[in-house]
């Protein structure tokens, strides 16, 4: 982006097996954007969402923003995801935005923002009837956005929450928002945000676990 304008954006669907491809093809990606500005020259800022998320994907983006701006001397930040879910919600409509993800293991990470995109909740992880019950609390009209709000529409339905058609764009998490926060200094440092640990970690706490047993 320059002055708001967004001069590149791409996804990068799944291989044909269904795997992600951002080992494999996330540089020339950010390659063919740092043409799109004029060369790397042209680029004063690299932002990067830092979680919640796919815990692997955010240790693949960090290590590629850090690995960029020691190799380019571009200064690099890192932008909460949901912070850039919340700021897409804010330029729609007024009232408060629910940015929800879905985190699996039955659980989503949420936060909540205000209409102009200030964060009244903290980032939590959560299941989502406790997140409906937490919900029972707020009064006014409330718009819920994102993966986790999709596959758990129906839990939320009964918050009476508004959630847009599951085709609408706005449940997807967009560079140009991670962007757009990162240029207008709400960016922050490269340490990830996972909310909780790693399925590896949980995993070898079990076994160590039933070993002692």
């Amino acid at each position: 982006m320059r002055d708001g304008e967004v001069l590149h954006e791409a996804t990068l669907g799944l291989t044909a097996d269904g795997s992600p491809r951002h080992s494999t093809a996330l540089l020339g990606e950010v390659e063919r954007a740092a043409a799109a500005s004029g060369g790397w020259d042209r680029v004063g800022l690299i932002a990067v969402g830092r979680g919640p998320g796919s815990f692997v994907g955010i240790r693949i983006g960090m290590a590629t923003a850090r690995g960029l701006a020691a190799s380019t001397g571009v200064p690099a930040c890192g932008v909460c995801t949901l912070d850039a879910l919340g700021h897409a919600m804010a330029e729609r409509e007024e009232g408060d935005n629910l940015a929800v993800l879905d985190a699996r293991r039955g659980e989503v990470f949420a936060a909540l923002y205000s209409s102009a995109g200030e964060r009244l909740w903290e980032p939590l992880a959560i299941g989502p009837e406790a997140l409906a019950g937490r919900l029972s609390d707020l009064t006014g009209p409330l718009r819920a956005a994102g993966s986790g709000a999709v596959r758990f529409r129906q839990e939320l339905a009964d918050r009476d929450v508004d959630i847009p058609d599951e085709a609408d764009p706005l449940h997807r998490v967009s560079a140009r928002h991670i962007c757009a926060l990162a240029g207008a200094g709400g960016g922050d440092s490269l340490d990830p945000i996972y909310l909780r640990p790693p399925d590896a970690q949980r995993w070898r706490e079990r076994d160590t676990s039933q070993r002692a047993e």
